[in-house]
């Protein structure tokens, strides 16, 4: 679960495993004092190594306390299991995920998990480089492309499925407007994180029924955000 903060959370912030945006060598992802439960800082290596799309969608897929394995995910992401094998030795690599031997059958047997129970760019203490900024700025753009591409997707469906052509539901849409205070969007934000986190532990019980992946987006936009390329709007007198 991917997260921009809007303000620290510094009591859900775990450290960062690949490195600082300065460099540094990332920890040995095997090792059994994992963060737990905590939101892994994202920093420039870290989203420099989220820069493939399929390592973004097998990131998507990796929870804490979900235990996957490449054959598991090569499935789910249709792609050969080797390629898959790759890209997680990869995102370990940065500190994005651990190996979970205890979930292992043997000692061949590579089992993979989240490093926390999130990743957050969160807001920074002080202005950071223009080479980390630009690092940012590049992973945001590929966010941007993949969100176009739900919507795009999504957008076109809905004809089909007002018109009747299509009978199995595939997107639900919500929008609105809200009038809230900063504390208001914590709160809120906070909710929409918790009910991520127990559709992720629903996902994960037994049942009969066939399961399909779904792709979830929240967003939480101040509405006067400027357009690219506008000046941004003065601050409300309070």
């Amino acid at each position: 679960m991917l997260s921009v903060m809007t303000a620290p959370d510094t009591e859900n912030e775990a450290p960062v495993t690949g490195g600082t945006p300065g460099g540094g060598a990332p920890q040995d992802a095997s090792t059994d004092d994992r963060p737990q439960s905590r939101n892994v800082r994202l920093s420039s290596p870290m989203l420099k190594a989220m820069s493939h799309p399929l390592r973004r969608r097998i990131l998507e897929l990796m929870h804490e306390d979900v235990p996957r394995r490449a054959a598991d995910l090569a499935e789910l992401v249709d792609a050969p299991a080797n390629s898959v094998s790759f890209h997680l030795r990869q995102l370990a690599r940065a500190g994005l995920i651990v190996e979970a031997p205890e979930h292992a059958r043997d000692r061949r047997d590579r089992v993979w998990m989240a490093a926390g129970s999130g990743y957050v760019v969160p807001t920074p203490a002080e202005p950071v480089e223009p080479e980390d900024e630009l690092v940012l700025r590049a992973f945001m753009d590929q966010e941007a492309l993949d969100l176009h591409d739900v919507i795009a997707r999504v957008t076109a469906w809905v004809p089909d499925w007002s018109s009747g052509r299509e009978k199995r539901p595939r997107a639900t849409i919500q929008t609105g407007l809200l009038e809230l205070t900063e504390e208001d969007v914590r709160w809120l934000s906070d909710r929409l994180g918790e009910l991520m986190r127990e559709a992720i532990e629903r996902s994960q019980r037994p049942t009969e029924e066939s399961r399909r992946l779904w792709r979830m987006v929240g967003i939480l936009a101040d509405d006067s955000l400027p357009r690219p390329g506008e000046s941004p709007a003065p601050d409300p007198v309070p």
